[in-house]
């Protein structure tokens, strides 16, 4: 396996990190072989990067045979679209290397966890491609082929997480037009990717009508959608077991433990002739 680390200056002078875990092809086991590529994009609040959606998530996804790239963006006091803009090169950086790492260049998911949700959805929907191309990105050269989305911020309206909002636009939080435009419900379109997305119904901290308004959105515009909504469970659970439990214990919930298998199957019925 390789394992790669590449570094996006952010365009106020600060610095993100893409993490690759990139599996090896071997002579003796299908040496051409290209493989599903997922962009991991933690959660945080645009205030840090959890490492409980970081890592552990990568390795489950190399366990399915994906190769895993791990994003540690720029956050407050970085503010839109510092990292929406290195999302965007992220992608870029993983489909230019696509030879070279073996990657499907047809078949790379952002998965994106709380606010880092909100950052994958931002590079699946339409609202900030006029900022792209402002910066060098046609949208359709990096908008992702999926998106895997866990209890993700999407809305800045009624059920808004006011705190990632207030660190990602600091001064402009109350700026109409930026909310409407950070408010992914309303931005998604015909060409939104399929999307994998999953919550707990008891979530207080981002609520679970995040995750219906953007589902709602998919099927106004026939965009494929599997969602799962848990009974039990608050916020942030990554992957709900003891591994990537908080330091007090918190956050081993049974029941949210089967979505990886739920994504992978996803993976082979959305990319069946990549996912195998």
């Amino acid at each position: 396996m390789q394992y790669l680390e590449r570094t996006i200056t952010g365009v106020d002078g600060t610095a993100a990190t893409l993490r690759g875990y990139v599996i090896d092809n071997s002579e003796e086991m299908a040496s051409s072989r290209r493989r599903p590529a997922v962009l991991i994009i933690p959660g945080g609040g645009y205030e840090m990067t959890s490492d409980r959606e970081a890592e552990p998530i990568a390795l489950a996804m190399l366990g399915f045979g994906f190769h895993a790239f791990v994003l540690r963006y720029s956050v407050a006091p970085s503010r839109y679209p510092v990292a929406l803009l290195e999302a965007a090169e992220a992608m870029r950086t993983i489909r230019n290397h696509a030879d070279a790492w073996h990657v499907d260049a047809q078949a790379v998911v952002a998965a994106g966890f709380s606010a880092g949700g909100h950052l994958a959805a931002s590079l699946g929907t339409s609202g900030a491609d006029d900022i792209l191309e402002a910066h060098g990105y046609a949208p359709s050269d990096i908008r992702p082929d999926g998106l895997m989305l866990g209890y993700p911020v999407i809305t800045s309206g009624e059920y808004a997480h006011r705190g990632s909002f207030a660190a990602l636009l600091g001064d402009r939080r109350d700026d109409p037009a930026m909310l409407r435009r950070l408010s992914l419900e309303h931005q998604v379109s015909d060409a939104t990717p399929p999307t994998f997305i999953w919550h707990t119904v008891p979530d207080s901290s981002v609520p679970v009508h995040n995750t219906m308004l953007f589902v709602n959105a998919l099927i106004a515009h026939h965009v494929p959608v599997e969602t799962h909504l848990f009974p039990s469970g608050g916020h942030g659970l990554s992957l709900g077991t003891a591994d990537t439990a908080r330091r007090n214990g918190v956050g081993v919930e049974e029941c949210v433990q089967i979505w990886p298998e739920l994504f992978r199957r996803w993976m082979r019925r959305n990319f069946a002739c990549h996912a195998e």
